[in-house]
């Protein structure tokens, strides 16, 4: 009985290069990138002595009240504050959107290395690096590999969705978001006030928000999806391609018989 063909394959050498590669980015984004914000109150103070320091050069005991200028230093650390805290938001947002390019764009080039062996025409690489989210795992769902309802898949879903509203701003994306992952956009209500929670139909882009913690998730699952994915895919009977895929494959054969 002869043994069935292989049609795509993970070799583990790549595999371990693929997560050492993913491991790299995230811990040097931490350290280098995202470490720089753990004392902010610290430096938000540090900019009020220095403003207060400038200013007290030009201090006249005739004409200035010494108070007044204390609560303009106040609210010279707290702007310094807010501007830090929304630039750890969007350094956080950025780590996550360039970890999951990386990854995505490593997935379509193992697919389109992996679907040359099938000598497929340059229509249905194209096709490969251009389709979405949804339309990739269903051409590895199509081969055989159960990967539709794990748990990597849905956090990466859920990263690919904070990606394209950090990208996009408001639109499809961000409907999307608050449908199926509100989780994400932070309410700028603060309950402690006792107001009311603010309408989810009346956040936008600016309100994304993500953790150390859900980054740490969204960096396990990739790790995980690059884990699971099988050595050997095997040419089945029972394969039925999408019509997306299968639609560029004619369209390639149709060219090569010109």
């Amino acid at each position: 009985m002869s043994k069935p063909e292989v049609l795509m394959q993970m070799w583990n050498p790549h595999r371990e290069f693929l997560i050492q590669q993913h491991r790299f980015y995230v811990n040097e984004a931490r350290t280098r990138l995202m470490g720089q914000f753990e004392n902010i109150n610290a430096d938000a103070d540090e900019a009020a002595e220095e403003w207060l320091e400038r200013r007290g050069k030009f201090f006249d005991p005739d004409r200035d009240d010494e108070g007044s200028i204390y609560e303009e230093a106040e609210g010279v650390a707290i702007e310094f504050y807010r501007q830090l805290d929304e630039m750890r938001e969007q350094t956080r947002l950025s780590v996550v959107a360039g970890m999951f390019h990386a990854w995505e764009k490593n997935l379509r080039k193992w697919i389109t290395d992996e679907l040359r062996r099938w000598r497929l025409g340059p229509r249905t690489i194209a096709a490969v690096w251009g389709a979405d989210f949804p339309k990739l795992m269903e051409l590895l769902a199509s081969l055989g590999w159960s990967i539709q309802d794990t748990d990597y898949l849905a956090v990466l879903n859920q990263c690919r969705c904070v990606v394209n509203v950090f990208k996009h701003g408001d639109g499809k994306s961000l409907d999307e978001l608050k449908r199926s992952f509100p989780k994400y956009l932070i309410d700028p209500v603060n309950p402690r006030f006792g107001l009311d929670a603010t309408e989810i139909a009346w956040l936008n882009y600016s309100h994304l928000h993500v953790t150390e913690a859900q980054i740490q998730e969204f960096s396990e699952a990739i790790i995980e999806f690059w884990e699971s994915v099988p050595e050997n895919i095997y040419n089945q009977e029972e394969i039925e391609l999408p019509s997306w895929f299968v639609k560029t494959v004619d369209q390639d054969r149709k060219a090569d018989r010109r």
